[in-house]
């Protein structure tokens, strides 16, 4: 792939139950779970037992669910302000993550980061809209010249290209032939503007403007993602950038509780949730999944509750 070749764009077909493939159980518990972690800490927040803000990625969980396969540990990922579930899906470690929103013992950064802000091995969240763009660059020409094969991936929203640093990364990016996958969980809705009264264009095209290749991927299928997704992902790799773009659906409110959108465009909203395609497609396996799931994260929620705060320590 060259800077200046037309952009490669695959649009997957639009979801719906009748061609969901079915998933492996270990994704499916995946998806569950941190469906059960969001609403766990609305439900927290609701009533009082958090502070600060959160904001969760319901309706988005299937997207990093999606990628773990196609990652390698020596792989850096950038996450963002609804980052728990790429969190959860790179680490497996719902505990070690809501410790630190509830300020606990066992709490990843020792509860100082709180909900959006995540260190932990090769992974870092920002709450910062665009930051994390121009930082994954500058990681990815590390790689390029260190660690050949690896790349850096980075999480972004439909409302955080009316940044500017998101131009400058990418056009290093095509520039330098860095190993780095822009991940767009395009859902629709910035805070609470709708995408179509603050971005102009596509942001297929806008990564055709540099050469970038692009893919657009508007079902939750997880083989068919990964079976299209794969192939560009480890060209990534080899120093051609990709913009990776779900048409995915937030499912609830910004953050605790500040969703603007009228009653019609929530039930529209809902009726495309992945987790009520997977019901349909599923049936009895689904709901067998989906309750183990809120059991474990209700015993969750009581076990780290119960523990001591963190302890925060210059050591």
């Amino acid at each position: 792939m060259t800077n200046n070749m037309a952009t490669t764009t695959i649009e997957m077909a639009p979801d719906g139950a009748d061609h969901i493939s079915p998933p492996a159980d270990a994704d499916l518990a995946t998806m569950l779970l941190i469906r059960h972690f969001e609403l766990a800490l609305l439900d927290l927040f609701a009533r009082g037992e958090l502070h600060g803000t959160t904001h969760t990625c319901l309706g988005q969980e299937y997207v990093p669910v999606a990628l773990v396969p196609l990652l390698a540990e020596r792989d850096y990922v950038f996450s963002n302000h609804r980052g728990h579930g790429h969190y959860i899906a790179r680490f497996g470690d719902p505990a070690g993550l809501l410790a630190e929103i509830m300020g606990r013992e066992g709490a990843v950064c020792n509860g100082v980061g709180g909900s959006q802000h995540i260190f932990r091995d090769r992974y870092l969240s920002t709450g910062v809209q665009g930051e994390s763009l121009p930082v994954a660059a500058g990681v990815a020409l590390h790689l390029k010249r260190h660690e050949p094969g690896a790349l850096a991936l980075t999480y972004i929203g439909d409302g955080t290209w009316g940044e500017g640093a998101v131009y400058e990364a990418l056009n290093m990016a095509a520039l330098w032939r860095l190993p780095l996958l822009v991940v767009v969980e395009h859902n629709g809705i910035a805070q609470s503007t709708a995408t179509g009264a603050q971005m102009a264009g596509t942001i297929r095209a806008r990564a055709a403007a540099f050469g970038i290749a692009h893919l657009r991927v508007e079902n939750s299928s997880l083989t068919e993602i990964r079976a299209t997704a794969g192939p560009l992902v480890e060209r990534v790799r080899d120093g051609a950038p990709l913009v990776l773009e779900f048409v995915t659906h937030r499912l609830g409110p910004h953050s605790k509780g500040d969703d603007t959108r009228t009653d019609a465009e929530l039930r529209q909203v809902r009726a495309a949730d992945w987790h009520a395609l997977y019901s349909e497609a599923l049936g009895e396996r689904f709901a067998e999944a989906d309750a183990i799931a809120a059991a474990r994260v209700t015993r969750l929620v009581d076990e780290v509750a119960a523990r001591p705060p963190a302890v925060w320590s210059k050591a």
